[in-house]
């Protein structure tokens, strides 16, 4: 009778790891090499020119993202500041505001009576305190009587070329 794949039943069958050939030819030819101390492992030029380009190369990566992280970090500073400037200034902004509305209410005409009145004690006037002035109707302003002669200053050489040219 030939095995089926499917199996009946709860408990399925165990399988067996099958080992390619290969491997056991290859661990048969290989030997147990004794551990020597560090001063008698000689390591070859070629190993030691990848062991250091490999450490550069680490070191370098290494430079590389700490470079990043900083300036990260350095924007990160400045992004901050720049928001807490525009907070700054909106909250200064809201306060002009305030002071404008404030001094347009203060600018009002019956505003300013009441705070004389009360604040300094004023009076409006009556027409005995009245004073009147009477102005000449002379005009005050003056014509130029000289003329205004402007005269360019002028480097050595242009002063040169004309007194040699206007004699």
């Amino acid at each position: 009778m030939a095995k089926s794949r499917y199996e009946y039943g709860t408990s399925p069958r165990k399988v067996e790891p099958q080992i390619p050939r290969r491997k056991q030819s290859q661990k048969k030819n290989l030997k147990i090499v004794e551990d020597l101390p560090r001063q008698e492992i000689k390591i070859s030029k070629v190993q030691k020119k990848r062991q250091i380009k490999l450490t550069l190369i680490v070191i370098g990566i290494f430079i590389l993202l700490l470079t990043i992280s900083y300036r990260n970090s350095q924007i990160n500073e400045k992004f901050n500041h720049v928001q807490r400037l525009k907070k700054e200034l909106s909250s200064l902004q809201k306060e002009n505001e305030q002071l404008k509305v404030s001094i347009e209410n203060s600018l009002n005409l019956n505003t300013i009576e009441k705070q004389a009145k009360e604040t300094l004690g004023m009076q409006k006037l009556t027409n005995k305190q009245t004073v009147y002035v009477s102005l000449p109707k002379k005009d005050y302003i003056e014509s130029p009587s000289e003329e205004v002669v402007i005269k360019k200053e002028r480097n050595w050489f242009e002063q040169l070329v004309d007194t040699i040219f206007n004699r």
